[in-house]
């Protein structure tokens, strides 16, 4: 084994749970942040976890994700492996004392969620998941607009994103027993964004899905709020590239076109259209998961994000079951945040 190192003043060191596709983008945003080293990653194989140290430039390749929370050269891991594997890990890592940037979804069920945000309370443990595009400085921007009184009352909010089968072999993405399903992936984004925009959660939802393999293959649904706000969306692995929401008032309409992750060599945008017909079109680049893993690591209070995560579970767990009866289901937390 590669011997651990030093920690260099002010920088916090990672180590990467998984070796799956996305690792490797995230793995090259953690290099590339200010005050951030990645140490070590691990895998369920020492050849494989060599393999991707020595693809990365990571200094140590760890059998066994027990191994690599455990050592002294970690004070923060990032959780890439299938959902169904994100409670145990994160609780493993918060008991450990790591902070934790979880892909999304945070888990598989909103007990799950929960349980995690109290035992990295417990432990004095920070904890974010891995949503990228919420902490990009046009996502800031567009949440003024709505909030600062330009569109009008809200009457409805809207999103779409899917990808055409997105598939690799052993695909974790198809199999219930590993929480695969668009719901819990795609609908982590679209129900995300709904609630961001909403500032409270639901009184009622309704889902429907076609299934593949067990789980939602595509998911459509809508949700009612307070105040006569609606919302509605669609997921899937079934239809091609989406990646859009539109935020309507009775004055304006708030559209972005590619809020999960702008569009590549492209510029980064969203624009505001009235009732006249005229649109104001805004830009505005920055670097969205170097701002998240600045965000895990800085001082200031992750409240906001932590809310937004847990009731975006819980909102899942409540479109999954209406999906599986084919009835709305209320839920009885109508919180703002």
């Amino acid at each position: 084994m590669n011997s651990q190192q030093t920690a260099a003043p002010g920088v916090t060191r990672f180590g990467v749970l998984g070796t799956g596709r996305i690792t490797r983008r995230l793995v090259a945003d953690l290099q590339s942040t200010d005050s951030v080293a990645v140490t070590a990653i691990a895998s369920r194989s020492q050849e494989r976890a060599d393999w991707f140290a020595s693809q990365y430039g990571i200094a140590a390749g760890v059998e066994g994700y027990a191994e690599l929370i455990g050592r002294d050269d970690v004070d923060a891991v990032y959780l890439s492996l299938p959902p169904s594997l994100h409670a145990e890990w994160c609780l493993r890592a918060a008991a450990a004392g790591k902070s934790i940037l979880c892909e999304k979804p945070l888990a598989i069920s909103a007990a799950e969620a929960v349980e995690i945000d109290q035992v990295c309370r417990q432990s004095g443990v920070r904890w974010l998941d891995a949503t990228g595009w919420l902490h990009h400085a046009r996502s800031a921007q567009m949440l003024g607009r709505a909030r600062d009184g330009q569109l009008g009352k809200l009457g409805h909010i809207t999103a779409s994103v899917s990808f055409y089968r997105p598939f690799q072999s052993g695909e974790h993405r198809l199999d219930p027993q590993l929480g695969g399903g668009c719901l819990l992936d795609l609908g982590w984004y679209t129900v995300g964004a709904i609630l961001q925009f909403a500032s409270q959660t639901p009184t009622r939802v309704f889902a429907s899905c076609v299934r593949e393999t067990g789980v939602p293959l595509r998911a459509n649904a809508m949700l009612w709020f307070a105040d006569d706000l609606t919302a509605s969306f669609s997921c899937g692995y079934d239809t091609a590239t989406r990646k859009w929401f539109e935020v309507a008032g009775s004055d304006a309409s708030l559209i972005c076109d590619d809020f999960t992750r702008p569009w590549a060599d492209r510029p980064t945008r969203y624009w505001v259209h009235d009732a006249s017909g005229q649109v104001d079109s805004h830009e505005s680049n920055d670097r969205q998961e170097q701002r998240m893993i600045e965000c895990l690591i800085g001082d200031q209070p992750l409240d906001h994000w932590n809310r937004l995560a847990l009731q975006t579970q819980a909102v899942l767990d409540a479109l999954t079951v209406s999906a599986e009866s084919n009835e709305p289901v209320a839920l009885d937390f109508p919180l703002s945040f």
